[in-house]
């Protein structure tokens, strides 16, 4: 049973994963889409979501810099990476803000 698991880990490992994070933009903008219809989310969320784009955007951009200028990938120019990184940080602290403030007017309105 583990071989067969290690195979299919192995071919797992082969698939070229530049097309699927290039496909997982499309779900994603559909989810951003109704989630900008719904009036009852709050508008940090909704900055908060839209920011992942911009991680998106920052780590293809220093990952272009990193083959171009160091000749190596991102993740080896710990530099670059942790810069990409820490959008990825302030965004899920604004989407993290927003629940929170979310939760609050629910606690509230409850109350």
């Amino acid at each position: 049973m583990s071989n067969y698991i290690k195979e299919i880990f192995d071919k797992l490992s082969t698939i070229d994963n530049n097309y699927i994070f290039i496909i997982s933009i499309i779900p994603y903008s559909i989810f951003l889409f109704y989630l900008y219809k719904n009036p009852k989310i709050s508008k940090t969320i909704k900055i908060g979501f839209s920011l992942t784009l911009l991680f998106v955007l920052i780590t293809i951009i220093f990952s272009i810099i990193s083959l171009t200028i160091y000749d190596k990938s991102l993740v080896e120019i710990d530099s670059l990476h942790g810069l990409a990184e820490s959008f990825l940080t302030i965004t899920d602290f604004i989407i993290l803000l927003g629940f929170i403030n979310f939760l609050k007017k629910i606690e509230v309105k409850n109350s």
